[in-house]
């Protein structure tokens, strides 16, 4: 907090501080038995009618009323990771584009509008909302609401409902998007994090890569481990595409035992798909998976790794800690408020 030489507390912000990085305390309660404060920090997204927006790292909005301010500065970006690879958004979010490409996108400005979908039971329907989503990494060329206007018309003209994919929590990201979509009537839906991870511990671990079968195509035994809905031709290829891509399976009695996908692209390595039978887990599947597409990324020239994990799958996220990952930033999917046009199902619900 902002302390004067004197010793009292300091607002030491004002509305022209919107889209800073900042601190503030409050008073939330004024009584015989004290008072009583709360603090927050994140970015401005806005300051109106005596009213400020605060959205902290995960993407939550906290408002707080000026009235109530105690106390407010503006800080210096969050400090870079103090291990593992460093990268910013934009290199990670072109990164994982890459890896998990749509069937059909077209350019908006810097905007990259992205649709992956077929039919099911007669409905359009998205394989997955990465795969179904605007990538808004820069200006699209004109006003937001104009830009918004022409997103829900491209989708639509699909059959599909429209999102948008931001993220919030590193430094380039995109907090005042999210709180001009808020505003706007958009409504986050998912919510997940990027982590990211040197490699070469994962490569050590788990010894010879003994039972983990790697290969270029997801085979019908892979894709009957595999837990998301919908995988049809359309699937298929955007779980085909990347620079390099490998699936490894661990054989079962019938379905494989485990499974994982790895896209090899420069320095880095993206793993996804990471699923084991419920009857054999704890013993080491996951671990053994990992590590043998590490082994494979490394001797293809990656160095570093990076997987998405959704914000309630608490196994996943001990895991990937052990492994030496760790949070990079969060992303969310908006979706357009509902109109006629925006009302065919998502998909599978993948982030």
């Amino acid at each position: 907090m902002e302390i004067s030489a004197a010793g009292r507390l300091e607002v030491r912000i004002t509305a022209a501080d919107v889209g800073k990085r900042v601190s503030v305390r409050c008073l939330t309660e004024h009584g015989p038995t004290g008072e009583k404060f709360t603090d927050a920090v994140g970015v401005l997204t806005s300051w109106d009618n005596g009213v400020l927006r605060i959205t902290k790292k995960d993407g939550e909005s906290v408002r707080v009323a000026e009235s109530a301010l105690v106390a407010g500065k503006v800080v210096p970006p969050a400090p870079a990771r103090r291990r593992g690879p460093a990268a910013s958004y934009e290199e990670l979010a072109r990164v994982a584009a890459r890896g998990w490409r749509p069937v059909e996108s077209e350019r908006l400005g810097a905007w990259e509008l992205r649709a992956a979908a077929g039919k099911e039971a007669g409905r359009r329907v998205g394989f997955t909302r990465r795969a179904n989503s605007v990538l808004p990494l820069g200006d699209p060329g004109m006003p937001l609401d104009e830009a918004l206007t022409a997103v829900r018309g491209w989708y639509a003209a699909r059959g599909l409902p429209a999102y948008v994919q931001t993220a919030t929590g590193a430094q380039g990201a995109q907090e005042l998007l999210c709180a001009e979509l808020e505003r706007r009537g958009w409504v986050r839906e998912v919510t997940a994090e990027l982590w990211v991870g040197p490699l070469a511990p994962v490569a050590d671990l788990g010894g010879e890569p003994s039972g983990v079968r790697l290969s270029r195509e997801a085979d019908e035994a892979w894709l009957a481990r595999y837990q998301r809905k919908g995988v049809s031709e359309v699937a298929l290829r955007v779980l085909g595409s990347g620079a390099s891509v490998w699936f490894a399976t661990v054989p079962g009695a019938e379905t494989p035992a485990a499974i994982g996908r790895c896209v090899v692209d420069g320095r880095w390595a993206g793993f996804a798909a990471v699923e084991v039978d419920p009857e054999r887990r704890r013993r080491g599947l996951a671990t053994a998976v990992m590590a043998a597409l590490a082994r494979r990324a490394l001797d293809e020239g990656a160095s570093a790794g990076w997987l998405q994990v959704e914000d309630d799958n608490a196994g996943a996220r001990a895991l990937y800690e052990r492994l030496g990952f760790a949070p990079h930033h969060a992303y969310h999917h908006y979706r357009a408020p509902a109109s006629p046009e925006s009302s065919a199902p998502a998909g599978d619900g993948a982030p």
